[in-house]
């Protein structure tokens, strides 16, 4: 069963795994269903979805799920809003409504625990947007906020303006984070990382906050699924991951997850992930899976420990 932790703004007991649901949607509900319900038995209780998903589908369908479970109390729903669409950005009180309430009704809920802004506008000022997300805390949408591929500075300029004027600040963010460094914006501009040596303030930043890190492309989407190589990767992965991170800065990292891995007797997935896990920070991986196999052996890899030497070899081979 998976470790649980305390979430901002809420009382649940939730599990640090956070499984990602970009493969569920209405189009394939029934499996979609038994993926969540096999989270649920292995003890992930926290789902990462978005307004853009599946077009709406997968908020659809894990709302459809919420209701003919009636389990809504015992799972933790993170959704984001306000992606750029084709018409530009969209980091702005009134879209941020519109998309909030749109989440609501496709998951058939009164509220979110947890909403994340999705992108940022940095040519938005930061205080409209900390008022408008603590209107809808005040009315009950949501239970805490925060951003996705926010950097740390906006972040900690957004909590500045709240704690002046007694608001509520941002308490969740969600960069990547994982033993790939993100060599490159996998999905274009704005994309940000807190991973590798140039990104230690952000951590520091995150350390000194105690501020929960829900990390997306854990794995680096595929590049340590343990299938990978330098012959087949442009076959395996998708061009997020081709752009992002198939570099020999991580080939070379995944060579070293092989032998560490072989030497604990574990998988490479597991080997990353417990990396993560035994970071100072408090990182969520959001993690992907097929089936309830996938989630069992993503949630053993809680019981691996790694040393502090052991987690700077994988990065740097000494």
């Amino acid at each position: 069963m998976s470790k649980t932790i305390r979430m901002p703004g809420s009382d649940k007991q939730v599990s640090r795994f956070f499984l990602g649901t970009m493969v569920v949607h209405t189009d394939n509900y029934e499996a979609s269903a038994e993926l969540l319900d096999a989270a649920l038995r292995q003890g992930i209780s926290a789902f990462d979805l978005a307004y853009v998903y599946g077009g709406g589908g997968t908020e659809r369908a894990v709302g459809r799920w919420l209701k003919e479970r009636d389990n809504r109390e015992q799972v933790y729903i993170a959704t984001k809003g306000a992606h750029p669409d084709q018409h530009g950005p969209k980091v702005n009180p009134k879209a941020i409504d519109a998309d909030l309430r749109e989440s609501l009704s496709r998951l058939q809920t009164d509220y979110v625990d947890a909403y994340l802004l999705h992108r940022d506008d940095l040519n938005m000022p930061v205080g409209p947007i900390v008022e408008a997300l603590n209107e809808h805390l005040a009315a009950g949408r949501v239970r805490a906020f925060g951003g996705s591929n926010w950097t740390h500075e906006r972040i900690r300029e957004a909590n500045a303006y709240a704690r002046a004027r007694g608001l509520v600040p941002f308490t969740i963010s969600s960069p990547y984070f994982g033993l790939c460094e993100q060599v490159d914006n996998p999905w274009g501009p704005g994309c940000v990382s807190i991973s590798g040596a140039a990104q230690q303030a952000a951590r520091d930043y995150y350390l000194e906050e105690n501020m929960p890190i829900l990390a997306y492309s854990s794995l680096g989407r595929g590049m340590l699924s343990g299938r990978v190589t330098r012959e087949n990767y442009q076959d395996l992965l998708d061009q997020a991951a081709l752009t992002a991170y198939a570099h020999e800065v991580n080939f070379l990292r995944l060579d070293r997850a092989r032998q560490l891995a072989a030497d604990k007797g574990v998988s490479v997935p597991q080997l990353a992930l417990a990396y993560i896990l035994a970071q100072p920070l408090m990182v969520c991986p959001i993690v992907g899976a097929a089936n309830e196999a996938e989630i069992a052996q993503t949630v053993a890899a809680q019981d691996i420990a790694l040393s502090a030497g052991e987690c700077r070899w994988l990065e740097e081979g000494n």
